[in-house]
């Protein structure tokens, strides 16, 4: 029965597929005619424009002419592009043109109805469809319900309808390898299955295997926050992927991957995933860290890098600090700050021009003040530009006159006085005319920077401003409620203000220092993002939150992570759903956790969960696999020759190895010593580098979001996690595992594993040096 039954599948997907490879010679084809149609018009238009300019309707012949000749070219670019688009979709289908079908009646007399489902949609006529798109409505209740009566969302509102069967499928280039059926969403057999695979340099799709919970995540419209607690592993960054690419779609034509951004915890990170949306046919959306975010604002500035922000040692005057100056309290003392610059404390420096003041701070001062209770920081901006502008015209006839343009006039060259000239006709009435028009020029092209430096507001000052800003803190804000006194506060200021001289800044500075700036100029955020995603969000905190709110005020927000892996904020990090509850509509807010782990085998998910204490509920998906292994060597020389055994015991099983070390200069020192040994290892040591095949050594900062085969654990010892607040680290670096965990430490092991049971790891012993 099952053989016949597959023997039917395989008949009907033949049939599929000979009809997406005539629908391929047909895209070829149309490719063809466009590429030949654009050649032809390109050649017509050179050969056939002729530029008539003797009078009014010869100007309009041509530009019409112009205009018609554009219009074709954008006809056939267009044809090109969307017959390119559905080529590349029906390459996809070919190898792999769909992985479930589900039968169902809409009503009990109804006609039973089979749908197969896609990575896109194909049909052979405009109403009949043979592949469903994965994100088309009724492809939802494949994810969401089992066989019975389903619901399920359509432009028309709730649909009901009876499902009979639901079919799985793993395709590889058009042949079925195996099929299921099932009442559940997605059978453990398929999931096992993708589970089992080696992992990869880049991240792959999930559509295949998402669960009823990513599905909720994925097709949510509705919420402003949606914010995913997920445990490592859980998927939730693949979940996000897929949301991405459900929101382009289903949202065609009124949202494009511009409007889209991605905030991730590195660039690694970045390269990771930058393969998904394209696999599911669309465009990546707009991708960046945080830090990158900031730099791009602040290019004269050095923003500590994330190996600085992971290896400074904070003392407990400065952790408090920190708190205060990521807390929404302080975000609100910087508003209010802001808005009293309205009436008072706006800073400014002089215009100056020639090495002399043109416009005095003062003056400028006078004027921005000058404008009435009505004109808001935006405004009052602009019109104090107005009226600067105003007075560098009022200038340029006064300096027409003076010494310096007429020497300059008499001193100019050929080539400098035809640049002079432009395209003004140089007949003249008399020489007067004709100085007056150069003098006016000289004057105008010397005060340009005096103009730029109007248009572009550098008579404010930023740092000045934000200094100021600080000092005037204790008098907004309770140091009290911090812990902290207003000597602290000042010299934590001082150590800013040092920083600033020689053009660095804390990253924890750049987000109030961009803030004020913003509200200084009056902006009012980018206001055509409509997603913003941000990725680790246990690392933000409040202050950076509500400043992105800020900044995309139109935007709905997605926010994932793991309250279990703060490496930044460690214990802040429970604060922030508090926070971000009232920042958000509370109706509009939607929680989803996510608290089963796919990543790892069983025995890695159980040992990793010991190593919190009161962490987030974490329970792993029955995918069997090897205990994972400690080993606690008497030297360094020992447990390299450790890691050695690891690697050949890995690589001999195909399994790819990352060895993740806690900073950058353990690593750095590891890979000299396996190269000393004779094994090859790829050291990550900045996050602008590329995952490699083979053998990669990486610090725990940068391992965040991906995940390896098998992760040798380096130094796990009391000497590198000694603390408690290193728990959620280590946690971490343990959680990149998929299949293989090993830890492996010089000396005492870490205390940190103590609470790990005996019987869920097992005692390698280091491996003996001559």
């Amino acid at each position: 029965m099952a053989d016949s039954i597959k023997a039917q599948e395989q008949q009907h997907l033949d049939m599929v597929v000979a009809k997406i490879k005539q629908a391929q010679t047909a895209a070829k084809k149309r490719i063809g005619v466009a590429e030949s149609d654009e050649a032809g018009i390109r050649k017509n238009f050179v050969n056939d424009l002729r530029l008539k300019t003797d009078s009014y309707e010869g100007i309009m012949e041509t530009a019409l002419s112009v205009r018609q000749q554009q219009q074709m070219l954008a006809e056939r670019q267009n044809s090109w592009q969307h017959a390119t688009t559905e080529l590349s979709t029906l390459k996809r289908l070919e190898k792999r043109a769909y992985f479930a079908r589900i039968d169902f009646q809409e009503t009990p007399t109804s006609k039973p109805e089979t749908i197969y489902i896609g990575l896109g949609s194909f049909s052979d006529t405009p109403d009949h469809f043979l592949i469903y798109d994965w994100r088309a409505p009724i492809s939802s209740i494949y994810y969401d319900g089992e066989l019975g009566a389903v619901s399920y969302q359509t432009p028309d509102g709730e649909q009901t309808v009876d499902v009979q069967l639901k079919r799985q499928f793993q395709i590889e280039d058009g042949q079925i390898v195996t099929l299921y059926d099932t009442d559940q969403t997605v059978t453990d057999q398929m999931l096992l299955s993708a589970l089992s695979e080696h992992s990869d340099t880049h991240m792959k799709s999930i559509v295949t295997t998402i669960q009823k919970e990513q599905n909720q995540i994925i097709r949510d419209t509705h919420s402003d926050l949606l914010f995913v607690q997920g445990a490592a592993g859980s998927g939730k960054t693949a979940a996000i992927l897929q949301r991405v690419a459900y929101l382009l779609y289903r949202y065609r034509g009124k949202l494009n991957a511009g409007q889209v951004i991605l905030f991730s915890p590195n660039q690694l990170f970045n390269d990771y995933i930058d393969q998904v949306l394209p696999e599911l046919g669309e465009h990546n959306m707009v991708q960046m860290t945080y830090y990158q975010y900031a730099g791009r604002r602040l290019p004269k500035i050095d923003i500590e890098t994330l190996a600085q922000r992971f290896a400074e040692t904070n003392s407990p005057v400065q952790k408090r600090l920190n708190a205060l100056k990521g807390s929404l309290a302080f975000f609100n003392a910087v508003t209010g700050y802001a808005d009293h610059l309205e009436q008072r404390d706006m800073l400014f420096r002089n215009i100056v021009f020639q090495g002399k003041v043109f416009i005095p701070k003062e003056k400028i001062q006078d004027i921005y003040y000058s404008f009435n209770r009505n004109y808001h920081l935006g405004n009052r901006l602009q019109a104090t530009k107005e009226a600067l502008v105003r007075i560098l015209n009022r200038r340029i006839s006064s300096e027409m006159k003076s010494k310096w343009v007429e020497d300059t006039i008499q001193d100019l060259s050929k080539e400098q006085l035809d640049s002079l000239y432009g395209d003004h006709p140089r007949e003249f009435e008399s020489a007067d005319k004709e100085y007056q028009f150069l003098a006016r020029r000289v004057v105008m092209t010397s005060l340009e920077p005096v103009r730029k430096a109007i248009v572009r507001a550098r008579f404010l000052t930023i740092n000045n401003q934000y200094v100021h800003m600080l000092r005037q803190m204790p008098e907004r804000i309770d140091l009290a409620q911090y812990h902290l006194t207003t000597a602290e506060w000042q010299a934590g200021v001082d150590a800013t203000v040092a920083a600033l001289r020689d053009h660095q800044m804390q990253l924890l500075d750049t987000t109030p220092y961009l803030y004020l700036y913003d509200k200084m100029a009056g902006k009012s955020g980018d206001r055509d993002m409509r997603y913003v995603f941000l990725d680790e969000v246990q690392d933000y905190n409040a202050f950076q939150l509500a400043f992105l709110k800020s900044t995309f005020p139109r935007a709905r927000f997605t926010m994932l992570g793991d309250l279990n892996q703060a490496i930044f904020t460690k214990e802040n990090s429970h604060t922030l759903l508090h926070e971000l509850s009232t920042m958000f509509d509370p109706d509009k807010t939607r929680v989803v956790q996510l608290t089963r782990s796919y990543r790892s085998t069983q025995q890695v998910t159980d040992f990793t969960k010991h190593i919190l204490k009161n962490g987030e509920a974490v329970t792993s998906f029955a995918r069997e696999g090897e205990l994972p292994t400690v080993t606690v060597a008497s030297d360094e020389t020992a447990a390299i020759a450790r890691v050695k055994a690891e690697l050949a015991r890995n690589d001999a099983d195909h399994e790819t190895t990352a060895i993740i070390g806690k900073d950058l200069a353990d690593c750095q020192d590891l890979t000299t010593r396996l190269r000393a040994v004779g094994v090859k290892a790829t050291l990550i040591q900045s996050e602008n580098q590329r995952l490699a095949p083979g053998v990669i050594v990486v610090p725990s900062f940068l391992s965040k979001g991906l995940e390896f085969d098998a992760v040798i654990v380096w130094e796990a010892s009391a000497s590198r996690y000694q603390d408690d607040d290193e728990r959620q680290l280590l946690y971490t670096i343990c959680s990149r595992a998929m299949h293989r965990l090993s830890l492996v430490a010089a000396g005492t092991l870490s205390p940190l594993l103590d609470d790990v049971p005996a019987d869920e790891f097992t005692v390698v012993p280091a491996v003996p040096v001559d």
